[in-house]
């Protein structure tokens, strides 16, 4: 790399995290998910908008290098790992063992109702209509579609209950709990899809059964194996390793490595990090320090520049089809909020304020989504028009979430904070 494309990828660099800073915290002043503003500056940052005014200066600073190109493109990816292994460690397997029945029922038909809706959707309209791109793997495309829909955002989920005081009720309880049937449910599928994708650049019906018993074993391996070797590492690391400085560098190995065995079995090197630290979730306090360490670092730096990199990476005007984006919108609307009730009905619970927040708030699909939308295109699973519709329809269930919420469950809220109030004059 020469000294001028250094220059240029710190300016990239400089460049995007100022507008997703500027952008991130407006919509938090709005009481929005900051994710919601990062896409929003990449957009603007990206073809769609600085790429049309200024379209000599855009291709200069983020065009005309091939090294930067590559070498900011791998930052990106790197930085994303250990934002996923962040993501894993809040998806606590053990929950599932104390809350049971109406947790895994709410997060396990909320999960597979809107994955058939959309392989339903694939098939239900004409296979041009999905463009051409799709049509060497088209089963798996449809796969991916329902996923899509059927996916919940843990970390946009636990924002906007931590804003409305919830997170630690028996609503947020239970919306968190079921998070992680979602997500396991949903990147086991991902990683099928891959999977059976990567090897040839194209599904084949032949290659399916290996593709599940490759991912099956991923997961045994990664997850069984690091949560039974968990706790007697951690508590190895405490006695010989320098705390927290130590542990952390032992945690970016670890990911680095599982990471690095998905990739090269066509899997997916996110996968890897997110089993990680699923692998490593709610196995006590000791690592605590050192994993807020990464998170904080994670959450301010690499995760702002990989959604304003997403909102750059395509013409969100050019590509832009209403009709798909309306049809995947209300696709996605209705079979996550029918999914998630059904799965409520069958655990007993009434149809009522409550069960309707928790449809709703399990219903945003937030940064999770947009990360599966922008693997999947980098894939060659979607094309860009599809996968403009998918960040939008993110996008827009993420922006509902929480107004919903907060208007279904107002008496619950004001309850809430009266007792917080009291709680604190108690303590003067």
């Amino acid at each position: 790399m020469t000294s001028q494309d250094f220059v240029k990828f710190a300016l990239q660099i400089s460049v995007m995290l100022g507008f997703a800073l500027i952008f991130g915290q407006f919509m938090r002043r709005i009481k929005q998910p900051a994710v919601l503003g990062e896409m929003i500056g990449g957009i603007i940052l990206g073809p769609t908008i600085f790429g049309l005014l200024a379209p000599g200066l855009f291709e200069w600073l983020f065009k005309s290098s091939a090294n930067v190109t590559v070498m900011r493109d791998a930052s990106i990816k790197l930085g994303m790992l250990f934002f996923l292994f962040i993501a894993g460690l809040e998806t606590n397997v053990s929950d599932l063992k104390k809350l049971g029945r109406k947790a895994a029922l709410i997060g396990l038909v909320g999960t597979v109702v809107p994955i058939a809706a959309g392989v339903v959707l694939v098939y239900a309209l004409p296979h041009d209509f999905w463009g051409e791109a799709v049509q060497a793997h088209f089963f798996a495309f449809a796969l991916f579609v329902g996923m899509n829909l059927a996916n919940s955002a843990n970390p946009v989920l636990a924002r906007i209950l931590m804003d409305l005081g919830l997170l630690n009720g028996g609503i947020g309880t239970m919306c968190m709990t079921a998070t992680i049937v979602d997500d396991l449910v949903n990147w086991t599928l991902f990683a099928i899809i891959l999977s059976d994708i990567a090897p040839s650049g194209s599904a084949s019906a032949t290659s399916l059964p290996m593709s599940i018993a490759l991912v099956a074993l991923v997961f045994v391996l990664i997850l069984g194996g690091g949560r039974w070797l968990g706790p007697r590492t951690l508590r190895w690391l405490k006695r010989h390793v320098s705390w927290p400085s130590g542990f952390i560098a032992i945690s970016a190995l670890v990911v680095l490595i599982a990471a690095s065995i998905t990739e090269g079995l066509g899997i997916h090197a996110f996968l890897g990090a997110f089993l990680v630290g699923a692998a490593l979730g709610g196995q006590g306090d000791e690592h605590r320090e050192a994993h807020n360490v990464i998170t904080q670092f994670s959450l301010s730096f690499f995760a702002p520049i990989y959604f304003i990199s997403m909102g750059m990476t395509t013409n969100y005007i050019t590509n832009f089809d209403w009709l798909l984006v309306l049809i995947i919108l209300v696709v996605a609307l209705a079979s996550k909020l029918f999914g998630v009730l059904l799965g409520a009905k069958m655990a007993g619970m009434p149809i009522d304020r409550d069960a309707w927040a928790i449809a709703f708030g399990l219903n945003a699909r937030g940064a999770t989504g947009i990360i599966l939308a922008g693997v999947g295109r980098s894939a060659g699973v979607i094309d860009d028009r599809i996968f403009v519709a998918i960040v939008v329809m993110a996008l827009v269930t993420s922006i509902l979430a929480g107004p919903m919420m907060n208007w279904l469950l107002s008496d619950r809220i004001a309850k809430a904070r009266t007792i917080g109030r009291q709680a604190e004059v108690a303590a003067d």
